[in-house]
C-alpha cells in the first residue's frame, strides 16, 4: 500500500500495520476503521484535564454510539451524557451503570422522561413545561436544569447550543419561576448544566461562559453538581497545519475556576464537563473505494462510494475532513483541484469541493480522516445503500469486526 496523498496514518501507524486493500477486501467499503490508541489517550487527556478532584469528564454518546467503543471509554473513567432512551439502554448494554449516565433531553414526551425515571438516571430538563411535566411524573424526586448562560460558540450555526437563538435552556431571569416549580412539586435540585457550542478550538468563550453558569449556581444552595458542558474542537485541518486546542492551557483556567467556586460555596462540588468530539472524532477513518474520474465543464470529479448516507457532516455543516488517497503500486502524479463526489442520488452528495488532490484512479481507495463523531451514528440507508461494516484497530495492531455490513435483508427488516 503507498500512500499518495496525506501522512496522518503513517505517522500514528493507524491502520496498525494492517493493509487497507486487503481490510477493504474482507469487510468491504465503505468502511469505518477506528484505532483503540488514539481513542484512549483522548480519553486520558480528559480524564487528566485538572487537578480539581472531584471532576468527571462525559462522553457525549449521540458522537459514536457503538458497544464496543462505549466500552473503551468506561475503561477510561468517564461517564456517560445520553440524550435519549435508546442511549439509555445502549450505554447500559455497554456497563455503565445509572449512577455514570445523565439524561440531557431536549423536548421530550412522558414516556422518555419515564423510562429515565425507571433506570434511575438523572434527568436534566431544559424548560419551564418540561420542568412541570418531571414534577408531575416524580414529585419528590431530584432534577436538573439546563441554563442558557448567554454565551455561544462553534464551528457552524446550526452547532451553537446557547446565546440569543437557540432552543436549549432555561434563560436565568426564568429562576424565579424555576424555583416556584421546585417546590411545587417537592424536587431537590441536584445539578445544573450548559452548553454553549460544539467545535470551539479557542478556549476564551468557554471560559467566560462559566462566569454566567457558576453566578446561576450560586442561586441555589447544596448543588450536587454543575455541568459545565463542553464542545471541545479537534483540527480537521491537520494537513494544513492547523494547531491543536490547547488542553494544557484550557486545563490550567479551568482548575482555577473550579478552586476557587468550590472554596466559595462551601464545599467541593462535583464539576462535569462534555467534551463531545474530542473524545472520539480522530479515532477513525471512514475508508471508501475511489470508481471514477471524470471531467464535466471546469471541474474535476473524483467519484467514490462514500456517499452522505455515510458520512452527513459535509452535507450538513459544510464541514471539512482531510483525504488521504491509497494505490496499490507507487506512482507520481499531478495534483490538481478535484470536487469528491459520493454514490447517492443528490447534487448535494459532495464530500469536498475543489480540494487539491494527486489524480486517482478506479481501485484506489479513499480515507476521509477524523469521522469518528457523527459518522456512523447519522448514518443512513438512503437509496437504499448499505451502512458500512466497523473495524477497530487493537492496540497490538490486530482487527475486531465491531459493526457488520447492512445487508439486504436489514433493508426490510422492520417491514410489515
Amino acid at each position: 500500500m503507498y500512500t499518495l496523498n496525506g501522512t496522518f496514518t503513517q505517522q500514528t501507524n493507524f491502520y496498525g500495520g494492517n493493509d487497507i486493500f486487503d481490510l477493504a477486501e474482507q469487510y468491504g467499503t465503505p468502511l469505518y476503521v477506528y484505532n483503540e490508541a488514539v481513542l484512549r489517550e483522548r480519553c486520558k487527556e480528559m480524564k487528566n484535564l485538572v487537578t480539581y478532584d472531584n471532576f468527571v469528564p462525559h462522553y457525549s454518546i449521540k458522537a459514536n454510539t457503538n458497544i464496543h467503543l462505549l466500552k473503551i471509554v468506561r475503561e477510561e473513567g468517564l461517564h456517560a451524557d445520553v440524550m435519549s432512551p435508546g442511549e439509555i439502554f445502549l450505554a447500559m448494554q455497554s456497563g455503565y451503570k445509572a449512577e455514570e449516565l445523565f439524561f440531557i433531553p431536549n423536548n421530550v414526551t412522558k414516556e422518555d422522561m419515564l423510562y429515565a425515571i425507571e433506570h434511575n438516571v438523572t434527568t436534566s430538563v431544559d424548560s419551564l413545561d418540561q420542568l412541570k411535566l418531571y414534577g408531575m411524573l416524580n414529585p419528590g424526586g431530584k432534577v436538573a436544569i439546563r441554563f442558557n448562560p448567554g454565551v455561544g460558540a462553534g464551528h457552524h450555526e446550526k452547532v451553537v447550543t446557547a446565546g440569543k437563538k437557540t432552543k436549549f435552556g432555561v434563560n436565568p431571569e426564568y429562576i424565579p419561576e424555576v424555583k416556584k416549580l421546585l417546590e411545587t412539586y417537592s424536587l431537590t435540585l441536584v445539578g445544573i448544566n450548559q452548553h454553549i457550542g460544539s467545535l470551539f478550538m479557542d478556549p476564551t468563550p468557554y471560559i467566560q461562559s462559566l462566569d454566567s453558569i457558576l453566578e446561576i449556581a450560586r442561586q441555589f444552595d447544596d448543588l450536587e453538581f454543575v455541568d459545565l458542558g463542553g464542545g471541545f474542537g479537534i483540527p480537521y485541518h491537520k494537513q494544513d497545519g492547523e494547531n491543536r486546542l490547547d488542553i494544557k492551557a484550557l486545563g490550567q483556567k479551568l482548575d482555577e475556576v473550579l478552586h476557587a467556586f468550590a472554596k466559595s460555596y462551601g464545599k467541593k462540588i462535583q464539576f462535569q464537563i462534555e467534551p463531545g468530539r474530542y473524545i472520539v472524532a480522530e479515532c477513525s477513518a471512514m475508508v471508501g473505494s475511489v470508481t471514477s474520474m471524470k471531467t464535466n465543464g471546469p471541474v474535476k470529479y473524483l467519484g467514490c462510494d462514500v456517499g452522505f448516507n455515510n458520512l452527513q457532516r459535509p452535507i450538513m455543516y459544510d464541514s471539512h475532513h482531510d483525504i488521504e488517497l491509497y494505490t496499490k503500486e507507487e506512482r507520481s502524479t499531478k495534483a490538481e483541484p478535484f470536487t469528491v463526489v459520493g454514490n447517492i442520488c443528490e447534487s448535494g452528495d459532495i464530500l469536498a469541493k475543489d480540494r487539491v488532490l494527486p489524480e486517482a484512479q478506479s481501485g484506489d481507495m479513499i480515507a476521509l480522516m477524523d469521522a469518528g463523531a457523527y459518522g456512523y451514528s447519522m448514518s443512513s440507508s438512503y437509496n437504499q445503500r448499505f451502512r458500512p461494516a466497523e473495524v477497530l484497530i487493537g492496540l497490538d495492531g490486530s482487527v475486531k469486526q465491531i459493526r457488520k455490513r447492512d445487508t439486504f435483508e436489514d433493508l426490510i427488516r422492520n417491514m410489515l
